[in-house]
């Protein structure tokens, strides 16, 4: 199916897949605990092939480029195999590995208060099925205000090696991060992506952690030069939002700053940055699941003010 109906867009092919699957179940319907854990268990399963299968299929489709597909290898880690499974040779480092593991895991979810946990909640209290649930919560992740940002990271970062001549060159590099804080550069936001975080608003210790991998691998890669603008970019941030736009409150570097070296450095595609998201949620949306039919058992449903002033009726022959 994902072969004969590939998709442009991974995430949506991901979506897609996870609904595919309901009919591959013959309990799909079944909202028992130990029945929603099954799923659950083989959905957490079934994500690094869905991706990288999807991800193949586009290139193929979209590209014209070949086709490679290795089966998952149950011995591996769900890192290896995603590696594995992109990567025509399917050839990896015990680093590269280790340091997407663990990118995966600070992109883990933490708590019901983001869009696609609320999403799992929302859809689950209606009663409906786990592939349904689970594919809503892939539709909400979809959506740039919520799983894109490690995208915009890299997006940004291609851009900034496009239009600054030596990275090694601090002038350079924070001339470039002024046009961006005035909205002449990138996607002309005024942002600086990867720095600043709704909750960590002083140091984001994700971010801590992962940077000391990075920084092992930029140097097993050859690319210090290039982590060092990150570093910069991390260092010099704050400042710059200060000087130019008077917010003197910090701007931290977040995870998704270094996330986005480390994607670029794997060789990872921009095509399944939030597909891995995706994957890295899979349990936590799952968990969500299972909570809410466990200990939720109303169906949500929003109620809304209406804050229009009253108005009289106007027969629809007088409508403008």
């Amino acid at each position: 199916m994902i072969l004969v109906a590939p998709s442009n867009n991974v995430m949506n092919k991901l979506a897609r897949s996870v609904l595919a699957l309901y009919s591959y179940d013959e309990n799909a319907d079944d909202v028992s605990i130990p029945n929603v854990l099954r799923q659950s268990i083989d959905l957490i399963g079934y994500f690094p092939s869905l991706i990288a299968y999807g991800f193949q299929a586009k290139r193929a489709h979209y590209h014209n480029e070949s086709l490679h597909l290795h089966y998952p290898a149950p011995d591996r880690s769900t890192a290896e195999n995603i590696l594995r499974m992109i990567r025509p040779t399917g050839e990896y480092s015990d680093l590269e590995a280790k340091i997407l593991d663990l990118c995966m895991i600070l992109h883990a979810e933490h708590g019901g208060g983001n869009n696609s946990s609320f999403t799992t909640h929302l859809v689950s209290s209606s009663g409906t099925d786990t592939y349904s649930a689970i594919s809503a919560a892939v539709g909400s992740l979809k959506g740039p205000k919520h799983g894109g940002a490690n995208v915009e990271v890299l997006g940004m970062m291609e851009d900034l090696k496009g239009n600054v001549k030596d990275i090694t060159n601090e002038k350079e590099v924070e001339k470039y991060l002024l046009r961006l804080l005035k909205g002449e550069a990138f996607d002309r936001s005024g942002l600086i992506y990867g720095l600043g975080h709704a909750v960590y608003t002083l140091s984001d210790p994700r971010a801590t952690l992962l940077k000391d991998l990075a920084k092992k691998l930029a140097t097993e890669q050859g690319l210090l030069d290039e982590f060092m603008v990150y570093d910069y970019i991390e260092n010099r941030g704050s400042e710059l939002f200060r000087e130019v736009k008077g917010i003197s409150k910090p701007f931290p570097a977040n995870v998704d700053l270094y996330s986005g070296f480390v994607y670029s450095a794997l060789n990872i595609p921009m095509d399944i940055a939030t597909p891995l998201f995706a994957a890295s949620r899979i349990a936590g949306w799952c968990a969500h699941r299972i909570e809410e039919l466990v200990a939720g058992g109303k169906l949500m449903r929003p109620a809304y003010i209406n804050v229009q002033p009253k108005q009289s009726y106007v027969p629809i022959i007088e409508r403008g």
